[in-house]
């Protein structure tokens, strides 16, 4: 069995059953099988890409992002995702390091693809626009592929300032699909709204590989922007279900009495810590809708908790293991913690990956006797429920999406006059967290705040670039040189 397999027996069955809503647009499952198929002879005959292959899919939110998936999965590829908010030269390092040479995109990131094109000559692009109906039969045969094959590669930053590829397998999706479609009760009628990006691995999973799999439809939305073009999908189009990061659940919280959403049956939390605030304030709105939270690392396909939903779940909890996947609470050494003590969060199961691409080293301090070290620190209760308490490494979660700080003190450090730089996250009511930038002046220099801030923005991810720049004489540090990041928190307050 493999991803593409699976969706073909969905397809079998659900052939002429509404697979996506876009806009006005009502799209079955058969208008995705025609244009995986065409993908998937395009690939084969005019881009040459073979079994193991690496093909990118650098797309914003679109009907055609599932059809992109399996088309690369019934050639034989190994998807390589990108994450539409990068700037070329960002998208240039993870092509580089995949060694993906065709990239499927479309029109909106033209500007983007010429200037990546002059980086990487060798690339070749599919657009969506190209995208036409093939039926099945005269595609090529499927790759005959298998739960162990590769499946995606999905970057996340690390540590090291550079991305790192988690290499997922067929059999990992598979098995964390099967995993929610039990503890979220998905059954063939339910439609899930999705307006969290594509790429992110929450949507990848629960928001777009679930409901195709289930035979389910998704409600895709257009804009987020203003809030009413999401209320009027939910409302429209029936949605059932609303899997999002914090900021929505707030923003639904916050409606005016008297405006109801009797389609939505469950919503659920995830990709960074739900407010106990906002949970309040949401049940308080919608004392009958469940808002469940969940938890899981790109690394483990992601989901790996959930709170029941049949059941009591349990407010600040990220709830329990899901089918097939168990949890432990570890200290340094590895030894695994009683109930109630605070360690590292760690994972085992079919969902985690194999390790991440072309780095044995950061493998093998990452996964241990089986056992994904997430880098997560929390506890377990007497129930078995497990809590988030901080986070071991300096990550940064802007609307739900990782920022490492080193990634952006290094862009900042290649500014004229910067001498030192040191970026931590500061609480931000609508984006959960957003960085602030510490910086020391060579001497005599003065900051020129919107030069630094037009630099660093030209190299990296809007969301990643600092709002502020705050002058020190020089930054905290420890006996042995370290940062001392506590120190600027305090600072920041």
């Amino acid at each position: 069995m493999n991803l593409f397999a699976a969706f073909a027996e969905t397809v079998a069955r659900r052939r002429y059953h509404p697979a996506i809503f876009w806009g006005e647009a009502q799209l079955a499952y058969d208008w995705i099988a025609q244009r995986t198929a065409w993908l998937s002879r395009a690939l084969t005959r005019d881009f040459g890409v073979a079994r193991g292959d690496r093909v990118a899919v650098w797309l914003k939110n679109c009907p055609e992002f599932p059809a992109a998936l399996f088309g690369v999965w019934r050639a034989g590829g190994v998807v390589t995702v990108i994450n539409n908010f990068l700037k070329p030269e960002e998208v240039a390092f993870i092509l580089g390091d995949s060694g993906a040479r065709v990239v499927i995109t479309d029109h909106s990131l033209a500007e983007n693809q010429a200037r990546l094109a002059a980086l990487r000559p060798e690339l070749k692009f599919l657009r969506i626009e190209d995208f036409g109906a093939l039926a099945e039969a005269d595609a090529p045969a499927p790759a005959d592929l298998n739960e162990s094959d590769l499946a995606a590669l999905l970057y996340t930053s690390g540590t090291t300032g550079h991305p790192k590829g988690a290499m997922l397998t067929h059999g990992n999706f598979l098995s964390n699909v099967r995993s929610c479609f039990v503890c979220l009760d998905f059954h063939d009628e339910d439609r899930l709204l999705v307006l969290l990006p594509q790429f992110h691995s929450f949507m990848f999973t629960v928001g777009t590989l679930c409901p195709l799999l289930q035979g389910a439809s998704v409600v895709l939305v257009k804009s987020v922007s203003p809030f009413k073009h999401v209320l009027d999908d939910i409302v429209h189009r029936r949605a059932t279900m609303l899997p999002a990061v914090p900021p929505i659940h707030r923003a639904l919280a916050g409606l005016p009495a008297g405006m109801e959403l009797p389609s939505l049956r469950l919503c659920i939390s995830g990709g960074a810590p739900l407010p106990l605030e906002v949970l309040k304030q949401f049940h308080a709105r919608f004392p009958k809708l469940p808002l469940i939270e969940g938890y899981g690392p790109t690394e483990s396909s992601p989901v790996a908790t959930v709170n029941p939903i049949h059941g009591t779940p349990k407010a600040g909890s990220v709830g329990l293991p899901i089918p097939g996947v168990e949890l432990s609470i570890r200290d340094d050494d590895g030894q695994e913690l009683p109930v109630g003590t605070t360690g590292e969060l760690c994972i085992r199961g079919p969902n985690v990956m194999r390790g991440y691409w072309n780095q044995p080293e950061e493998t093998a301090k990452t996964i241990r006797d089986a056992w994904l070290y997430t880098g997560d620190i929390g506890h377990r209760d007497a129930d078995g429920f497990y809590y988030i308490t901080d986070r071991k490494k300096d990550m940064l979660l802007v609307n739900g999406i990782n920022v490492y700080p080193r990634e952006v003190e290094e862009v900042i450090h290649r500014f004229p006059g910067v001498k030192d730089a040191a970026v931590i996250g500061v609480p931000d009511a609508r984006r959960g967290e957003q960085p602030l930038a510490f910086v020391v002046l060579a001497e005599g220099v003065a900051l020129d705040e919107k030069a630094l801030h037009d630099f660093v923005r030209e190299k990296l991810a809007d969301y990643k670039v600092p709002r502020h720049f705050r002058v020190l004489p020089a930054l905290p540090r420890n006996a042995t040189g370290k940062v001392l990041k506590t120190a600027l928190r305090e600072l920041a307050k």
